[in-house]
């Protein structure tokens, strides 16, 4: 951070600096939001945040103070530009110039989950159309102002044909509104490999957050390094602008770091407060350094690498090359005086929604779905009855196939009678199931919209 701030100032940013406590520290204080109160009033007064890395715990302890940051805010839209350095920072692809426009508040990022039963565990992934409307616009008003001809959506609703299909469906309702600008559309395993393969094939690229997340990291590695990237978190009142890479305590106070990947998140922040200029002459500095030869360890390599040089000395490098561009690669151009037109457009109509069933998910270990099934049918319930039972998605009753592996969570789908189906007939199966001795752990609606389903089939249903 101390090196970015040096270059960017530098190179004749205009800022007023206010610096705030995050993460650890502050957990350690008692905070278990890992944001005191007055960090808050700072960010949604200044709008502005360029971060450090932060540490967030792996399968414990307190939650992602960056998911927090970006999903309390509104900061919906991450923009991660990867682009090659060859042959200054080895890669295999010398002409990847790409952009990743990155859904940054639903899908399984919401971290809600629930332990229901002994064995199963569950996430919820969340999906909203007006979330898939703003990111999907973000990505083509990006593209159109910075010139880029292409954007390509990935998803994997040939899988999740409600979520990811309904991120799809936007997308192409979206994409004929900027004729101009080719579309496309990959599901995500081979998108993935094409892109790890054949990044030069790609422009700009739209997806849900957790596809993005992981490929965003994919692709800022294979133009050469991930501590070379810098990422934008775009939202309507609030921007955060970071490195892509995550903490590295064991390289702090060692003036070994590689301050590429925030300065980078500084060139965007700069851009997104209308300094532009001063950006493209700090990163032009950069460029310049690079094809220089001067590198920090991380980048080194004998042959083409001149110096080996710390934290402190490469930024030193790169201020006393203001002023200058590079010689072999392409100079940095930002766009100037561009706005993105991401107003909300109306609402389509809502369509009618009907409840026609209910699946309730019980948990029953060294159960077996055909004693599952003769217990319910022993029940009287008024207004319902059970057509299915699955385990893991994959139906097992009736007709389930021996070989299916069974664990102690099963879901029963009871549909209407021939009478409305409400909310008393879901308490109605409950009750009844409580009474026979069932451990029901959840219930999930199963709707039409304007007559059409709108909740999975199970696999081989």
């Amino acid at each position: 951070m101390d090196a970015t701030l040096r270059i960017i100032q530098a190179a004749g940013a205009a800022l007023d600096i206010e610096t705030i406590d995050i993460g650890e520290s502050v957990y350690n204080r008692g905070q278990q939001s890992g944001i005191e109160p007055s960090a808050w009033e700072s960010l949604r007064r200044t709008k502005v945040f360029l971060k450090a890395p932060i540490t967030t715990p792996q399968g414990g302890g307190f939650k992602s103070l960056n998911v927090t940051v970006r999903k309390t805010l509104g900061m919906y839209a991450n923009v991660r530009p990867c682009s090659s350095l060859h042959p200054y920072v080895a890669t295999k692809h010398p002409n990847m110039n790409l952009v990743i426009v990155r859904e940054n508040e639903e899908d399984v990022y919401g971290g809600i989950e629930h332990r229901q039963t002994q064995q199963v565990v569950q996430c919820l992934k969340l999906i909203s159309r007006p979330g898939s409307e703003r990111i999907v616009r973000y990505a083509f008003e990006y593209a159109r102002a910075n010139k880029r001809k292409k954007v390509t959506c990935f998803t994997k609703d040939n899988i999740m044909k409600l979520t990811d299909g309904l991120f799809h469906k936007v997308f192409d309702e979206i994409a004929k509104e900027y004729p101009e600008i080719e579309n496309e559309h990959w599901i995500v395993d081979i998108g993935a490999a094409k892109l790890a393969d054949t990044p030069e094939a790609f422009d700009v690229l739209v997806m849900p957050n957790l596809y993005g997340d992981v490929l965003s990291d994919v692709a800022a590695q294979i133009t050469g390094s991930v501590g070379l990237a810098g990422s934008a978190n775009i939202g309507d009142h609030c921007s955060m602008f970071e490195a892509i890479h995550g903490s590295a305590p064991r390289r702090a106070g060692q003036n070994l770091a590689n301050p590429s990947g925030l300065f980078h998140g500084a060139q965007l922040m700069l851009v997104h407060i209308g300094q532009g200029d001063v950006a493209e002459r700090a990163h032009n500095a950069w460029l310049r350094t690079i094809e220089d030869g001067i590198h920090t360890y991380d980048i080194f390599k004998e042959g083409v690498s001149k110096q080996k040089v710390g934290t402190r000395e490469f930024a030193d490098a790169i201020i006393a090359r203001l002023g200058q561009e590079p010689q072999h690669l392409p100079a940095a151009r930002y766009a100037k005086g561009v706005s993105l037109n991401l107003a909300v457009r109306a609402a389509a109509a809502p369509a009618k929604k009907e409840c026609i069933g209910t699946d309730v998910f019980i948990d029953r270990p060294n159960a077996n779905p055909n004693d599952i099934a003769a217990k319910i049918a022993s029940l009287t319930i008024e207004g319902a009855k059970l057509v299915v039972i699955a385990n893991r998605g994959t139906k097992v009753w009736p007709n389930g196939d021996p070989d299916t592996f069974w664990s102690d969570h099963w879901s029963c789908r009871f549909e209407g009678d021939g009478k409305p189906f409400t909310t008393q007939t879901t308490l109605r199966i409950i009750d009844a199931l409580d009474k026979a001795g069932f451990d029901v752990v959840k219930t999930e609606g199963l709707f039409t919209f304007d007559g059409e389903r709108q909740y999975s089939l199970a696999q081989g249903q």
